[in-house]
């Protein structure tokens, strides 16, 4: 059995902190616990409940993440990798909510920020800052409230069992994050450690890639045998 990772990152599960998470460490041991605040982020990462935590740094289009950034420079953390995620933002509602019925649409004012254009095309919906874009989404699940809506991601919409009204809203398509995997300061253990589980989750991504294009290798070759 491999080496548990615990990464801490804000919002809830779905959010977009989480695929930053998933996508840097790729391996099984990997588990993701969620904080509501970037400041437990860092707290997580220093008690030692979390050995990494995931920050995120900037937004393509609504520039730094100020608050995380705070969270850093209260000291004590050190930068151990980067990563950059696309942000693929969706308009989510309870199940049978229709688009002209809705009225609030909740979301992290980021997030908000980053799909002004589509918001300013509905009027008749009210933006309602919240903690967290998955926040949001199990917020308005919870609810089961036909008018309101969440700006959060399709992995969240699984999650909660919500419905996709509209997807990819954000203002333009190169829309990304960049994340900060951060350990605790003078670390080389836990810097070696993230090493390993970052090349052991590439050569298990690797590793599956083969095999999906020997997969269609051997099925384009039965097809040729047949012809």
């Amino acid at each position: 059995m491999g080496e548990v990772i615990r990464v801490a990152y804000q919002g809830a599960p779905g959010a977009f902190s989480e695929d930053a998470a998933v996508s840097y460490f790729a391996t099984p041991g990997t588990v993701c616990l969620p904080q509501r605040e970037f400041m437990a982020v860092r707290h997580a990462v220093l008690a030692g409940v979390a050995t990494f935590g995931v920050l995120p740094i900037e937004n393509s289009i609504h520039g730094p993440v100020t608050a995380s950034l705070a969270a850093f420079a209260m000291g004590g953390l050190e930068v151990i990798g980067r990563i950059a995620c696309p942000i693929r933002l969706c308009l989510l509602a309870a199940p049978a909510a229709q688009p002209e019925q809705l009225r609030r649409v909740l979301s992290h004012p980021v997030a908000l920020g980053q799909c002004r254009r589509f918001l300013a095309a509905m009027p008749l919906l009210e933006a309602v800052p919240f903690y967290d874009t998955a926040g949001a989404a199990e917020e308005v699940a919870a609810r089961g409230d036909t008018t309101s809506a969440a700006v959060a991601s399709q992995r969240a919409a699984a999650h909660y069992e919500l419905d996709i009204i509209a997807r990819n809203i954000e203002d333009r398509a190169d829309n990304h994050t960049r994340f900060m995997i951060v350990a605790r300061a003078v670390s080389s253990a836990d810097r070696d450690r993230a090493q390993r589980a970052r090349a052991a989750g590439a050569a298990i991504a690797a590793s599956r890639h083969h095999a999906a294009a020997m997969g269609g290798a051997r099925v384009q070759s039965v097809r040729e045998r047949g012809s």
